[in-house]
């Protein structure tokens, strides 16, 4: 806008330079050909005189003239150059802004996939810090279940060492019973022998002649008595054991 504005005012500047040269020649002309016509108002020599002058002045002029179209030209070729470069100015901008909205276009389209990829990077934070959570639930529940698992193993160790001490105590009482047993088989067995010394005595030549007193089978009956309750009672610690 700038260029084409003065561009149309240097051009109106040079139509009305020309056009008041072009005046100011007509009016001389004019004012020429009414001093030549008029003879009665100056003298010959004196028309002469300002003829020269005028022709003079118009000479001068015309040079003017010719200064000033050159150096109007001049200015105008000049004016020319400058809106050729001021165009060519305008076309360069014009690619730099082109250029400027294609990358304006290019950045907005890497912000809206920047964009995209914020999201998406925001969806999977989320999904971790979720999967963060679950495991770290699932942590504390290993945990506990670890805890439960070691009070079990506690309990059971002390169950064990319960155990062993119950087996070493019935391993004891079992000896000790085999001790008894072993002792009880042992009276047993003289009691046995007792009672089959008692049941089958031995007799000499004079018992079997003798005829039995009458008080023998009393004295028999309390041996035979003792024996059957010494049986009695080791075959009781027997079954207690």
């Amino acid at each position: 806008m700038t260029a084409s504005a003065s561009s149309s005012s240097s051009l109106k500047f040079k139509n009305l330079a020309l056009a008041a040269l072009a005046l100011w020649s007509l009016a001389s002309l004019v004012v020429i050909v009414v001093w030549a016509t008029s003879p009665d108002l100056k003298g010959s020599a004196q028309c002469r005189a300002e003829l020269q002058e005028m022709r003079e002045k118009m000479e001068g002029a015309k040079v003017v003239w010719r200064d000033d179209r050159v150096a109007l030209e001049e200015r105008v070729e000049k004016e020319r150059e400058k809106q050729e470069r001021l165009k060519e100015e305008n076309q360069l901008l014009l690619l730099s802004l082109t250029a400027a909205n294609h990358s304006v276009d290019q950045c907005q389209q890497e912000n809206l996939l920047l964009n995209t990829n914020i999201s998406v990077l925001q969806e999977n934070l989320e999904q971790l810090h979720q999967a963060q959570i679950n495991l770290t639930n699932q942590l504390e529940l290993k945990e506990e279940h670890i805890d439960d698992l070691q009070q079990n193993l506690t309990q059971m160790a002390h169950e064990t060492k319960s155990c062993d001490s119950l087996k070493d105590a019935a391993q004891s009482q079992m000896v000790a019973a085999q001790i008894q047993t072993k002792a009880c088989q042992s009276s047993q067995q003289y009691l046995q022998k007792q009672l089959n010394k008692c049941k089958h005595p031995e007799k000499t030549p004079e018992e079997e002649v003798k005829p039995t007193p009458l008080g023998s089978n009393s004295s028999s009956t309390p041996l035979s008595g003792i024996s059957v309750l010494a049986l009695i009672v080791c075959s009781t610690l027997l079954l207690l054991t």
